[in-house]
């Protein structure tokens, strides 16, 4: 419970700055770094797929991104923590998230999901039942695309002395400081890269519950159900022992 604390304190205090060592992420670098998003499977147990590109360079680099999800989806901690037994993947939660509320009784939370290694994650996402319509349309869920953090341990710390900084035509780079790893037991300087190729968020659709069959519904099931039970009774009547 106090990491969540510690990380949603973090999340909402960004600190902006410059770098002492520009050279680490230089301009026409950062110019290459890209962010592809896509949404795969269907019905209410999707998959978000993130891929991160960036030209060659000359020391490891470290990519995070963070995530917002609206109330209309959820994450599954307990499925995340056995993806990262089992495959490797390294996502976490800013929130303790219930599985079980609806849509309109669920708030958004943020997700931090760390690409070290790799450039690449496919992270589950599942959708939250809404309130019924009136009408049969499904309703339509947008994920913002995610903010993109690069960091180095190969380059200089990270300094947050002034209030942001220009890093090249078109783009800009600012300083936030997020958990170091999926741990959460320290805080590092981030490289938050701003004006991103292939910046875009998704989207997907979920059914709703048509609220004008109310009535037939419940008429329908309870008739299911006395008949059910005089049926019942018939056959404990004539075969049972009394």
């Amino acid at each position: 419970m106090a990491r969540f604390y510690l990380l949603a304190t973090v999340l909402c205090f960004i600190r902006r700055g410059s770098s002492k060592q520009a050279d680490c992420f230089p301009s026409e670098w950062l110019k290459s770094v890209s962010v592809s998003v896509k949404i795969s499977k269907a019905g209410f147990h999707r998959d978000l797929q993130y891929r991160v590109q960036w030209s060659s360079t000359d020391h490891d680099v470290q990519a995070l991104l963070v995530q917002k999800l609206p109330s209309g989806v959820y994450m599954d901690a307990y499925q995340l923590e056995t993806l990262r037994r089992d495959t490797g993947l390294e996502v976490l939660l800013d929130s303790e998230v219930d599985l079980e509320a609806p849509e309109y009784l669920s708030s958004g939370f943020t997700a931090l999901v760390f690409l070290s290694g790799t450039h690449e994650a496919v992270v589950p996402v599942h959708g939250r039942y809404h309130r019924p319509s009136d009408s049969s349309k499904p309703v339509k869920v947008d994920i913002e695309p995610p903010r993109v953090l690069l960091r180095s341990d190969q380059c200089e710390t990270l300094q947050t002395r002034a209030l942001g900084r220009t890093l090249g035509p078109g783009v800009r780079g600012v300083v936030v400081e997020a958990p170091c790893t999926v741990s959460n037991h320290s805080i590092c300087s981030w490289m938050q890269i701003l004006d991103l190729q292939g910046d875009a968020g998704v989207s997907l659709e979920l059914p709703v519950g048509d609220s004008s069959l109310v009535l037939t519904v419940c008429a329908g099931t309870v008739l299911t159900a006395v008949l059910s039970c005089v049926y019942l009774l018939r056959k404990i009547w004539k075969h049972g022992s009394f």
